[in-house]
């Protein structure tokens, strides 16, 4: 994750226009209008090839003639051009650069990236619309409109939808912090973009236009950084499928699915939507602050209708009808007209008066039952709507509730005053109840993916067979198969947990009659081979057979139509299990898969012969835990009949939700699983059993895509002694962040300054997010804690995106300096730099801060002199074990 140099995009002090024309309708014409005309306080310099000036300001030929080295510069030349042109603005100094022109593509592209590299001149697109930061009167793109000043970014993919935001949001007053267009993202990309905004402290809010994600990771780890920080809402195009017709198993099938960047998307915090109209809703209702701590909806109208629609809006989305207590009904009942609906929805009728809804409302707040209010109002010739609009509004206004309010005032002459009223004083307006409950369901959404971004799993109580685990898979591949049998299909999921019924092998059919008869009932009969995955689809399944002779039987004629079907498959024999009656269980598919992109996946379903056609199923990354496994959960059909009906009781949720982190754990654990899936999975009251499985290796030397979310590193924890006290010193975790908050308050205003080279006294918003939530690969931080668990210290390691190396930081709280403990924590970040294989560690450091350049000097950093302080390296060319101790 870098954001280096992104300073001179977001706050150039000078911007150079390479490929300025006079000639009209050229994008060359354009982008000299755009920035010449946008307010820009800085020298915009046009350089041309054939014009002395371009709208009345001096041209240069080339970027050599330039008066003064550009922070900026904007290229709209030819794409054969391209690389020499961004050679000659990296020699002159320049730091950034938008490359508009298209076709750049192939040794053209990585000629331009090499010219950018060694001075670290970042590069935004090519083949973008350009940037617009309207607040500093930069738009250096050719767009048809500059965008007005406002809260939001927008990020975008295509330069066509960016435009049409631009458009629809000029003519509904939406104002806008940056636009950017990443174009072809040569360089610049989602994850740097995230990471700067997500501490631009004029954005509010950031939009996303997403068609492709090329670096999973560093995507995920910015994301949930800005997440954390400010509502981040996502329009993602495509809905490719392109897995599917390669899968071994249905979990595999999802793989590159749609499903995969939705629950990315959840995971990162962000809120998906549907469309444009819909991204700025979302935004605009997140950015006034509300926030819902449940799903559960109180419905105010003065009209029947609406009322019904808002709740089959709601019950599509999931949400639920708040049931209102008996004081709340009796005091409505009081309050509102006889034939009022007397439920929720509170229909107070037609002819309801202003005051009936400011009353009405102010009950309905009080009921700890409703998570939310809706207020709707359809116009009448009884009432103004905007008189019942400004009830709410003082209603609101006399008293805080801790409930939001959301609302629709359907029509549209009679009710745009009152919209404007309530608007103006913070209510989200809508004209629909559809509209109105969307955004409730937003917030609903957003805060659930709030909840699962700070999630951290440690890992479940007791650890996996590894060494079991991995024995089936290395038996597997000396025989030269990707496909497990059925028995070790058992053994791996035994190995990790996973309750898996108990069956035998039988090499013949007399054996499998054998076995049979010890089993005492009814059993399933299975055929045994490598090469048949979907046995029930050759009829190698039968089930429910009684007796050693109708099982010796169906054995014989199973063998004969498996042989029939594929003869090339080899048959070892048969697989022998007693019949489970459990006439209460759900039948469940849980798997597992690598996708593309993203990595290990864990799918969760409705499961059975039907399950393709059902389609009822979920996609989550790992690592998970309890609780984001059972929002997966909650996200299927199938849940509702999890939760019990008529005489089935409800399913131990607990053993379903321990399959899957345990499935989780394993998609962890053993990169080898390309594909596998447990179907079914049977869970009722008394718990689950894996009936079946399938599962499928990776081909050796097969690439596999890294974790989009690497898990917590449990192995870094230590304890030590340090003057005579007991330290835990373990990786920072989420959760950390208000702890480090304290620490630095803790501190004395010097140790702050030489830490953070600022003057302030406490973390400003967001910095205690950005510290404590980090990816674990790119960055690392190691905390020490006293017994109360208050950290006393911190060290950080940031790497750059090739991975060589790294910057460290390191701070002691002020009372606990002089102890050895910085020492100890800066020798523990090194030592996990070299396990890494990083060739290089360094930091700045303030020339006064003594202290630390003593201990920087004794393991091993050399001093670089810099104007305004000491740069302290290590070269990493030691094994681990030879860090200084």
């Amino acid at each position: 994750m870098t954001t280096r140099n992104l300073d001179a995009l977001f706050q150039p002090k000078s911007i150079a226009l390479v490929g300025a024309s006079n000639a009209p309708g050229s994008v060359g014409q354009v982008l000299s209008r755009n920035l010449l005309e946008s307010g820009f306080a800085g020298p915009v310099l046009p350089v041309s090839l054939s014009a002395r000036a371009i709208r009345s300001s001096i041209a240069y030929q080339s970027v050599a003639d330039l008066p003064m080295a550009p922070d900026l510069a904007v290229v709209a030349t030819p794409a054969h051009a391209v690389p020499r042109v961004v050679a000659d603005l990296a020699e002159r100094g320049c730091r950034a650069a938008i490359v508009i022109s298209a076709g750049v593509e192939g040794e053209g592209r990585q000629a331009m990236l090499d010219a950018s590299k060694p001075s670290l001149m970042r590069i935004l697109g090519p083949n973008c619309l350009g940037f617009m930061s309207p607040r500093r009167g930069i738009n250096a793109s050719f767009a048809h409109l500059s965008p007005s000043p406002g809260g939001l970014a927008l990020v975008s993919q295509s330069g066509a939808i960016a435009a049409a935001a631009i458009d629809w949001a000029h003519a509904r007053g939406v104002g806008f912090s940056h636009l950017l267009t990443i174009g072809d993202a040569a360089d610049i990309d989602f994850g740097d973009l995230l990471d700067y905004l997500a501490l631009d402290h004029e954005t509010h809010g950031i939009l996303l236009y997403v068609e492709s994600i090329s670096d999973a990771r560093k995507f995920m780890t910015a994301g949930r950084i800005a997440s954390r920080t400010k509502p981040v809402v996502v329009v993602k195009a495509g809905r490719s499928a392109g897995g599917a017709k390669a899968a071994f198993t249905h979990s595999g099938a999802l793989a590159g699915s749609d499903l995969v960047y939705e629950a990315a998307f959840r995971r990162a915090g962000m809120l998906r939507v549907g469309g444009l109209r819909e991204l700025f809703d979302a935004v605009t209702t997140l950015g006034v602050g509300l926030r819902v701590y449940g799903d559960r909806l109180a419905i105010l109208t003065n009209g029947g209708g609406a009322g019904v629609m808002a709740v089959d809006a709601l019950e599509a989305r999931n949400g639920r009808v708040a049931e209102l207590s008996e004081d709340t009904l009796q005091r409505l009942a009081a309050a509102a007209p006889a034939h009022w609906s007397g439920t929720n929805p509170v229909d107070i009728l037609g002819d309801a008066h202003a005051p009936l809804y400011g009353k009405a409302l102010e009950i309905l707040l009080e009921d700890r039952g409703a998570d939310a209010v809706l207020v709707m109002n359809c116009p009448t010739a009884v009432e103004d709507s905007t008189f019942a609009a400004d009830a709410v509004v003082e209603t609101l206004k006399a008293k805080r509730y801790h409930r939001p309010v959301l609302s629709a005032w359907l029509g549209q002459t009679a009710v745009a005053e009152g919209r404007r009223r309530l608007a103006a004083a913070g209510v989200p307006a809508h004209e629909t109840p559809d509209e109105a409950v969307r955004a409730f369901m937003h917030l609903v959404n957003h805060r659930k993916n709030q909840e699962a971004l700070v999630r951290t799993p440690a890992g479940l109580p007791g650890e996996p067979d590894l060494e079991a685990a991995r024995s089936v898979i290395a038996a597997a591949r000396a025989d030269g198969r990707l496909t497990l049998t059925d028995p070790e299909a058992r053994a791996l999921l035994r190995a990790y947990g996973v309750p898996v019924l108990e069956s035998q092998e039988a090499r013949t059919p007399e054996e499998a009659a054998a076995a049979a008869v010890e089993m005492k009932g009814p059993v399933a009969l299975k055929i045994l081979s490598p090469d048949i995955s979907h046995k029930s689809e050759l009829g190698g399944v039968a089930l429910g057979l009684n007796g050693a002779d109708e099982i010796l039987s169906e054995a014989h004629t199973m063998l004969q139509r498996i042989t029939k079907a594929r003869p090339e498959a080899r048959i070892e024999g048969f697989v022998v299990e007693p019949m489970v009656h459990r006439p209460q269980a759900q039948e469940l598919l849980v798997g597992v898969a690598q996708d593309p992109l993203f990595g290990p996946i864990v799918m969760f379903g409705a499961g059975g012969i039907s399950v393709e056609v059902i389609a009822d199923r979920v996609v989550g990354l790992p690592p998970l835990d309890d609780v984001l496994a059972r929002d997966m959960v909650s996200r299927t059909r199938i849940s509702h009949l999890l939760q019990g009906y008529r005489d089935h009781g409800p399913a131990d949720m607990e053993a379903i939700t321990g399959v899957m982190t345990r499935l989780s754990q394993l998609a962890v654990g053993e990169p080898e699983i390309a594909e596998l899936d447990i179907n079914p999975l049977l869970a009722d009251a008394d718990g689950v059993i894996v009936l079946d499985a399938r599962v499928r290796l990776r081909p050796e030397g097969a690439e596999r895509a890294r974790m989009a979310i690497l898990p917590y590193p449990r192995n870094l924890r230590r304890e030590v002694e340090i003057g005579g006290e007991s330290v835990v010193v373990r990786a920072i975790r989420p959760q950390d962040g208000p702890a480090i908050a304290a620490m630095v308050e803790a501190s004395s205003a010097e140790d702050v300054r030489l830490r953070f080279r600022s003057g302030f006294r406490t973390l400003p918003p967001g910095w205690p997010e950005r510290l404590s939530q980090i990816d674990y690969d790119r960055e690392m931080a190691l905390v020490a804690l006293d017994r109360d668990r208050k950290i006393l210290g911190v060290s950080r390691l940031a790497g750059d995106p090739q991975g060589e190396t790294a910057e460290f930081a390191l701070m002691v709280r002020t009372d606990q300096q002089h102890k050895g403990l910085g020492r100890l924590l800066l020798n523990a970040i090194l030592e996990y730099a070299a396990a890494k294989g990083l060739r290089e560690v360094w930091g700045d450091v303030a020339r006064e801060n003594a202290p630390m350049l003593a201990t920087a000097k004794n393991l091993g950093f050399v001093k670089t002199p810099s104007d305004d302080f000491t740069r302290v390296k290590i070269v990493r060319t030691l094994e681990p074990d030879q860090v200084p101790a």
